[in-house]
């Protein structure tokens, strides 16, 4: 963010996240020091900002005409720091970059020691977040651009590129199935299972699934979090299914098998490079978009299971997301 006065910035996050208390969690500072700093804002505009609520803080009418300058202030001044940086020629810098926790393991961090390694003077900032936090975090300017997964029609936001990942059955190397190029979703109903649950979003795909195919599944257990569904699966519990992407070190590793499911029906998993379409980007992020595109976004078709290719996207904004 840029540098602005402790009220504007103490204001701002109030703003977004309608809490004081989530603010000082945010911001790490002092509830006492964001309230104070709150009032006396309120007291020199000689009006109030918020509507104090039981459930938290709603901006009011003056409240929201600050907040949009403020965004604007941001924004203006962002963009006067990349004219001045790409102006000096400079390869050094800060980016901030939204992710998703799935993305937290395998590729990114071994891009970002080789980045650190060739370009010592830019730095990254992660924000990993829940997948639908993060466009809230690239439209409010906290990050520069964001890793999102299936990425949903915003007017702000600009995918620069996307892969696909295929869903499928994971399993054991020894298991019977491993090996399998390509096997339908009824296969479900001959395997114990374990299952995704919601708030997975792979859990919506599978109940589709079932209804279009009228297969029965066989769960032995079920699990809301990726990590625990590998760990049964690697136990031998069963069979479960996820994307590619999920359990793609593992798979490197030959700890598990990836079979893709061949049902039509079935979307793939879309990993997509997006920037806000509004903000100018500074050397350093253009610069840590294009190793992404290049290590990752244009995968090794050795990485693809069952000897498939992974699908890239389209460059410079993908109409078909917008």
């Amino acid at each position: 963010m840029p540098v602005f006065s402790r009220f504007l910035r103490y204001f701002m996050a109030v703003a977004r996240l309608g809490s004081i208390r989530k603010a000082s969690e945010h911001l790490h500072i002092a509830a006492s020091a964001i309230d104070r700093q709150i009032l006396q804002g309120e007291s020199m505009l000689g009006t109030p900002l918020f509507e104090r609520l039981p459930t938290g803080l709603r901006l009011t009418a003056a409240g929201e005409l600050l907040y949009a300058s403020s965004k604007k202030w941001s924004r203006d001044h962002e963009h006067l720091k990349v004219q001045i940086e790409d102006m000096r020629g400079l390869r050094r810098g800060q980016v901030d970059i939204a992710l998703p926790d799935a993305l937290t393991r395998g590729f990114l961090p071994v891009l970002l020691r080789e980045l650190q390694q060739s370009h010592p003077g830019i730095s990254v900032r992660l924000h990993v977040l829940e997948n639908h936090d993060i466009s809230r975090c690239l439209i409010d300017g906290e990050a520069d651009l964001a890793l999102l997964l299936n990425p949903t029609h915003a007017r702000e936001i600009l995918v620069r590129t996307h892969v696909d990942f295929p869903l499928g059955f994971v399993c054991r190397p020894d298991h019977p199935i491993a090996g399998r190029k390509t096997l339908r979703f009824s296969m479900c109903a001959e395997l114990p299972m374990v299952m995704p649950e919601l708030p997975l979003a792979l859990r919506r795909q599978i109940e589709v699934l079932e209804i279009e195919t009228g297969v029965t599944i066989r769960s032995v257990v079920s699990a809301d979090n990726i990590q625990m569904i590998k760990s049964l699966v690697m136990e031998g519990m069963g069979v479960g299914i996820l994307s590619f992407l999920d359990a793609i070190e593992e798979i490197r590793r030959g700890e598990l098998a990836f079979v893709p499911i061949s049902n039509r029906t079935l979307a793939p998993l879309r990993l997509a490079l997006c920037v806000d379409r509004s903000r100018q980007l500074s050397a350093a992020t253009r610069l840590v978009i294009a190793e992404i595109e290049k290590s990752f976004l244009k995968p090794p078709r050795e990485l693809a299971p069952g000897g498939s290719s992974l699908e890239n996207g389209q460059t410079e904004g993908d109409a078909s997301l917008r």
